[in-house]
């Protein structure tokens, strides 16, 4: 089972984080943002990973903190889970409707972090969740997954649907990039390592 555990602690958040890339979809996520809950919750269903996730951070400040640092420990459990990379089909695309909205995600599971996120929300909040904080949060993903993410908005003008759709995408796109072809063991690099 290809799993990662991650507990995160700072002064301004607390965090727990299991991934199972194996799993079939389940989740369990509490971060005190309900739209946040909400996209992880994308997340692990369309990915059908299994995710618990749990969050405690200084929201009497603002959101900041708590997303970036809930980004930051996925990628870290995704990397984890990961491990050496061996036999994953490593790059993956989807585009991902959501009524009016149209969501282009690509990833490279390379090892090297680097994120392209290209959204145009109306508005500046999403519940209780900034509009800016989405992106910030797929970038954190991508900083500790160590992995280069490309998001494209294509379509959409309804705020709720372009977040949404944004982690739909990223989850398929991953679990397309994470599946291991059977019998095949060997690092999809040249170099032979996707570790540094």
């Amino acid at each position: 089972m290809r799993e990662g555990v991650i507990h995160r602690r700072t002064d301004e958040t607390v965090v727990e984080c299991r991934l199972n890339l194996d799993g079939s979809g389940g989740f369990d996520v509490e971060t005190g943002i309900g739209m946040l809950d909400h996209l992880f919750e994308q997340l692990a269903k369309h990915g059908a990973f299994d995710l618990r996730l749990r969050a405690e951070g200084d929201l009497e400040r603002d959101a900041h903190h708590t997303v970036e640092d809930v980004g930051l420990a996925l990628g870290e459990a995704l990397d984890q889970a990961l491990a050496d990379r061996a036999g994953i089909a490593r790059m993956a695309d989807r585009t991902v409707p959501l009524d009016e909205a149209l969501i282009h995600v690509a990833i490279d599971l390379s090892g090297r972090p680097y994120a392209a996120v290209d959204l145009q929300f109306a508005g500046t909040m999403i519940g209780e969740l900034p509009t800016q904080l989405v992106a910030h949060c797929l970038e954190s993903i991508a900083q500790e997954g160590r992995l280069a993410l490309h998001v494209r908005q294509l379509r959409g003008e309804n705020d709720h649907h372009i977040a949404e759709a944004c982690f739909k995408a990223l989850a398929r796109a991953l679990r397309d990039a994470v599946a291991v072809a059977e019998a095949e063991t060997s690092i999809p690099s040249t170099k032979g390592t996707l570790t540094r």
